[in-house]
């Protein structure tokens, strides 16, 4: 009876684990205005996609981003070119199409995806730069 209960008490551990540890795979970390900036100027690997149309992109966008439309139908095809066990790095206007975007992503085996929190316009309201 001990040794079931053990078996039981192993395998329900074990099932647990593994729901926690695909739940935290499939997170998508926020960050900051200040924590992308800091994070694209230190990190050699950085990927950094802005999802918004080519219209929005020669408005402004972030140095060195490479502009991969959202709501392209081949955005998928398009972000298949990136390094999917590198840092991947999107942003939008204002969060919605890169939250979207960063979910795509996750879905297609992206290791390690950063969403900026607020998009291009909260980046801008924290006084930092954009190229043109």
């Amino acid at each position: 009876m001990k040794k079931k209960l053990l078996i039981i008490v192993a395998f329900l551990f074990l099932a647990f684990q593994a729901c926690k540890n695909a739940e935290e795979s499939n997170n998508i970390e926020l960050l900051t205005p200040a924590q992308m900036q800091e994070s694209v100027e230190t990190n050699q690997n950085v990927q950094l996609v802005d999802v918004r149309t080519k219209e929005e992109f020669g408005v402004s966008h972030l140095k060195n981003a490479q502009n991969i439309c959202v709501t392209s139908d081949d955005f998928s095809e398009k972000v298949k070119t990136l390094d999917k066990d590198k840092p991947v790095y999107v942003y939008c206007k204002k969060g919605g199409r890169s939250a979207r975007a960063a979910q795509i992503l996750k879905e297609m085996g992206f290791k390690k995806v950063y969403d900026l929190e607020g998009g291009l316009t909260n980046w801008e309201d924290e006084g930092l730069k954009t190229e043109n």
